[in-house]
């Protein structure tokens, strides 16, 4: 009886996050005040509760001799391919700390995806063409996302409780993310600001 109650106990516990989970919009501007696209924006426990693994399968194309898209954010235990569309063969590989390896030259699908283990930011690029760049940036928490042209993100489904909102964009050095902002997340939907200081890439 005892485990029986126990069990429905963490039943209904587990289903009422799940009800008072909400939506969280984020603006994200520059230095300038202008909004910033391709930041990344995730919500970690202030317990600082360690989080279950549950990755996603993602694809970081090669076509025109660019990475597409320029910046991915994945929860840690992700697993990203890299299909070659081109033109041309491609030698992809990353030197970062939080997820080294080496793909050599190869046309289409390669043998198997990437395993993105640990946090942090990785930086790939193609051994034959140094102009390609793209950025993984690799958290431990399912609650994320990245901004659009207007340098808005949406992070959905935040259960109610505390929270440090941090910020990362590939302007700022290596591994480098922003302070955390303190959330106290309800059941309704909430909005927040993040000021990064670099300048929006390609502006006056």
């Amino acid at each position: 009886m005892n485990r029986l109650t126990s069990f429905l106990g963490a039943a209904l516990a587990l289903a009422s996050s799940f009800v008072h989970a909400a939506a969280l919009t984020v603006q994200v501007t520059d230095s300038a005040g202008r909004p910033l696209a391709d930041a990344a924006v995730y919500a970690e426990p202030a317990s600082g509760a360690v989080l279950a693994k549950s990755g996603k399968a993602v694809d970081i194309e090669q076509k025109a001799r660019k990475f597409m898209p320029l910046v991915t954010v994945v929860q840690t235990g992700s697993d990203i391919a890299f299909p070659n569309n081109d033109t041309v063969r491609h030698h992809v590989y990353s030197v970062s700390p939080a997820k080294p390896f080496d793909i050599k030259l190869y046309s289409g699908q390669p043998a198997s995806p990437i395993h993105f283990d640990k946090p942090g930011t990785v930086v790939i690029g193609c051994n034959i063409h140094d102009q390609m760049l793209a950025y993984v940036h690799v958290v431990s928490t399912p609650w994320y996302a990245k901004t659009d042209a207007s340098g808005v993100a949406r992070i959905d489904g935040l259960p109610a409780g505390k929270y440090e909102l941090k910020g990362w964009h590939y302007s700022l050095p290596l591994n480098t993310s922003l302070p955390g902002q303190h959330l106290n997340m309800g059941a309704a939907d909430m909005t927040a600001a993040v000021q990064v200081n670099v300048k929006t890439p390609g502006a006056n």
